[in-house]
């Protein structure tokens, strides 16, 4: 009898992600025979419990000895590529931490974990704890939990969201991994693309997730949350639910609880799956138009490193703004406070030029039209 249909679809998105870090990591890890079931008046499951130290019965997981189906487990070797998992505590991650763990080992990589304790509730470090003892008994290795500052800028989701990414950022670093993966769901997308259109931030926002930017892999985009506490469940895994996610101050929450609800009421089922298709559409025209922009930069941009307006006007405005974009965030724009009202007025000055005086955009940059050309600077420079 094979695993739940839950647990097989999130092996199955999992081992698809790890395949890929192997052959990029050059991986060339052969899976050991292992030892078949105990079979009437044989012994072979015993034999191999007493090589490997385990005892018959033990469920342990992933880089253990054991794994619940009761056959052998064998442990990547120590010097193989690392893999670390970003786990909160809740279904998708600890879905995702256990599935990481099953599979990493026969493609020949080391899963290890990392929660990060943001400190913002009560008795957060104490869970940041259980939750790391509960991934080393699941046979991942190293686990860490690190706590961290969590600021204001931004609000409390984007401080908390920057904060957590320093601290896998820093982790990835520490321990040398190759890749960090998160256990965002196809909920999550449909979310986040919501949230990009109440803000009005453009086709790239509308874009939602990318399944792989740097050193970040999300396996779970195409799966609900749904799959991800029915495979929890069927492996008797405990997983805990912030309240964070059901508090109505924080905006996604409202966005989960409140309005996806409603539109799939009156709109009938299937639109978070559509919100998640369309996510895939917008990313493909966006990926197709920033390598536009890029191609286009190299031919306006001048021996100074101005723009020349002239060859600017004459782009496609979702190209010409992109441009602008890339030009604004190398000057020293943050990305994240850089917005469609910022390069909309900044096009002004391509398209309805009539003197006007520099602006003044995110990060103390400046952009000024001189002579035919577009300026960006960091004020002071």
């Amino acid at each position: 009898m094979g695993p739940h249909p839950a647990v097989a679809a999130i092996r199955l998105a999992v081992r698809r992600t790890l395949t890929d870090l192997a052959a990029e990591a050059g991986s060339t890890f052969t899976a050991p025979a292992r030892e078949p079931r105990e079979r009437t008046g044989g012994v072979p499951l015993a034999a191999a419990a007493a090589a490997t130290g385990a005892a018959v019965g033990t469920t342990l997981i992933g880089n253990a000895h054991r794994h619940p189906s009761g056959l052998p487990r064998t442990p990547a070797a120590p010097g193989s590529p690392l893999v670390l998992v970003a786990v909160s505590g809740g279904a998708d991650s600890m879905a995702l931490a256990i599935a990481a763990a099953f599979e990493a080992p026969k493609i020949g990589l080391r899963v290890g974990a990392v929660t990060v304790d943001h400190g913002l509730q009560t008795g957060s470090a104490d869970r940041a704890a259980q939750v790391a003892d509960r991934l080393r008994e699941l046979g991942l290795d190293p686990v860490e939990t690190v706590a961290v500052l969590v600021g204001r800028e931004g609000g409390p989701e984007a401080a908390a969201r920057d904060a957590r990414y320093a601290a896998l950022d820093a982790a990835a670093e520490r321990h040398g991994a190759v890749a960090v993966l998160l256990g965002h769901t196809r909920d999550d997308q449909a979310e986040t693309v919501l949230l990009g259109l109440a803000r009005g931030s453009g086709s790239r926002s509308l874009a939602g997730m990318p399944a792989q930017k740097g050193r970040y892999r999300r396996p779970l985009l195409e799966l609900d949350r749904a799959a991800t506490r029915q495979a929890c469940s069927a492996q008797a895994i405990p997983v805990w639910d912030d309240p964070h996610n059901c508090d109505p101050a924080y905006t996604r929450s409202r966005v989960r609880h409140e309005v996806l609800p409603v539109l799939e009421k009156h709109l009938g089922g299937g639109v978070v799956e559509a919100l998640a298709r369309t996510a895939r559409l917008f990313r493909d025209d966006a990926d197709a138009l920033d390598q536009w922009a890029a191609l286009a930069e190299r031919d306006i941009r001048t021996g100074e490193g101005a723009l020349d307006a002239v060859k600017l006007a004459e782009l496609p405005p979702a190209v010409r703004r992109r441009v602008l974009r890339r030009a604004a965030l190398r000057a020293g724009c943050p990305a994240g406070d850089l917005f469609a009202r910022h390069l909309e007025t900044i096009d002004l000055l391509v398209t309805g030029w009539r003197g006007q005086g520099p602006l003044h955009l995110p990060g103390g940059v400046e952009a000024t039209r001189r002579c035919g050309t577009l300026v960006f600077r960091r004020q002071g420079d």
